[in-house]
């Protein structure tokens, strides 16, 4: 049995006989007598559990769990618990390097994505920062110091939020973590940057065309600019087997979109621009050529930098987004020909992404409005009919009929009455085509 003791400062203190016979005391503070009282009976239940062999009960092991360290250390000390085993403190760098090298499923450009995350966020908390000591707050400033000290655009701010909100996300769902710092964050959405639009006209076109050096560079612009394939990953992927010349069509491999269900290709129409360098790509291929770009497909040549340079030697000032405008402006003279499920369909995604990213308001479109032909004779009446003021209705010198009980049958009242009744006819109850009756 344990017993309660106070010494003369009020310090109350429990005593009990251990297992070996041997005098503990387990010092509590300044108690209150039935605060002591608890704690006395949980140290009498755990002796017995002890003496006997047993497993303390569910109650017992959640007051033990829930005692703070320096209490349980006097508890450990008088040989009523076992020493707390000490969890390994998880780090901000360790947990980013485990999860990113986790992730095998995710292509190696969003691989390198994540790196750049990865990389500001260990820059602005150190790679030693543990993980669970990071708070909301403390994602605020660094969202702040993206744009401050890295300089980033808006977008990529955006992007790096969202990114580091999907690694604490993660170790949220493994129990490294109580709650997601970012979870609240709001903005993180990539938004369309409607200023770095650029309509390509079809005689910038073919001034570029006219300086690229080989057919292979011309096909590269032409799959771009005239068929809308995303570049590099599309043009590159595609084979003569994808080729069906007979039916005037091609296979496009995407793999931006491969890892949503139907969407890893695409059929696309042969467009009478592309067949041109596409069929003398074919007289100029290798027998038993499997991929239709064959001497551009090197990783060390960048494709962007060289098309910056032709479009220099073509005297144009350029435009931002090179390849992604040209596939932009390809996209926008389709919808002006074919319906916009058609258009989607071709190039590979929903009617909502191609209104918020691709399809653009041109000058051509302004110069069509303002034509004096844009407008039909009929439509222009309707216009001119709705904006003439029309005259104000003069006093009428005829007689008001008479609806008072004492009026005359309408039929007795002579043909004035039955022209002016055919002329305020108006459609009864019945419907847009009243019985004949009723006229």
């Amino acid at each position: 049995m344990a017993s309660i003791s106070a010494d003369s400062q009020g310090r109350r203190r429990i005593q009990f006989t251990d297992l070996e016979g041997e005098r503990q005391s387990l010092w509590l503070g300044k108690l209150t007598v039935r605060q002591a009282t608890d704690v006395r009976l949980r140290v009498e239940e755990l002796l017995a559990a002890k003496a006997t062999g047993t497993i303390p009960d569910a109650e017992v092991q959640k007051w033990l769990a829930s005692r703070k360290d320096a209490f349980y250390a006097k508890l450990v000390k008088c040989g009523l618990a076992a020493p707390r085993a000490r969890e390994a403190t998880v780090t901000l760098g360790g947990w980013l390097d485990t999860y990113i090298a986790s992730r095998s499923d995710v292509k190696g450009s969003t691989a390198t994505v994540y790196g750049h995350t990865r990389r500001c966020l260990v820059d602005y908390f150190g790679a030693d920062k543990p993980l669970a000591e990071i708070t909301a707050g403390d994602c605020d400033d660094w969202r702040r110091w993206l744009a401050d000290h890295e300089e980033l655009a808006p977008n990529t701010v955006r992007r790096r939020c969202s990114i580091a909100r999907q690694f604490f996300r993660a170790a949220e769902r493994k129990r490294l973590l109580t709650d997601n710092p970012l979870a609240d964050m709001k903005g993180v959405g990539v938004k369309a940057n409607r200023s770095r639009d650029y309509f390509v006209t079809r005689d910038e076109a073919a001034k570029v065309l006219a300086v690229c050096p080989t057919n292979e560079w011309r096909l590269l612009f032409a799959l771009a600019r005239f068929g809308g394939l995303r570049t590099p990953s599309e043009p590159l992927a595609l084979r003569w087997g994808d080729i069906d010349w007979a039916a005037g069509r091609m296979t496009i491999h995407a793999a931006k979109t491969a890892h949503h269900e139907g969407h890893a290709t695409r059929v696309l129409p042969i467009f009478p621009e592309v067949r041109v360098y596409l069929e003398q790509a074919w007289d100029d291929a290798e027998p038993g050529a499997e991929y239709v770009i064959t001497k551009t497909r090197n990783s060390a040549i960048n494709l962007r930098t060289r098309l910056q340079a032709y479009i220099d030697k073509a005297g144009l000032p350029g435009w931002p987004k090179l390849w992604q405008n040209l596939r932009a402006t390809c996209e926008t003279e389709l919808a002006e020909r074919f319906p916009s499920h058609v258009v989607c369909e071709w190039l590979g995604h929903s009617q909502l992404v191609a209104q918020k990213h691709y399809l653009q308001t041109t000058d051509d479109h302004f110069a069509a409005a303002v034509k004096p032909d844009s407008v039909t004779p009929i439509e222009a009446q309707k216009v001119v009919s709705h904006s003439v003021k029309q005259p104000a209705a003069r006093p009428s010198t005829e007689r008001t009929e008479d609806h008072s009980p004492n009026a005359k049958p309408r039929e007795k009242r002579g043909y004035a009455i039955a022209c002016d009744t055919v002329r305020k006819y108006s459609v009864g109850d019945e419907g847009l085509e009243p019985p004949t009756s009723s006229v």
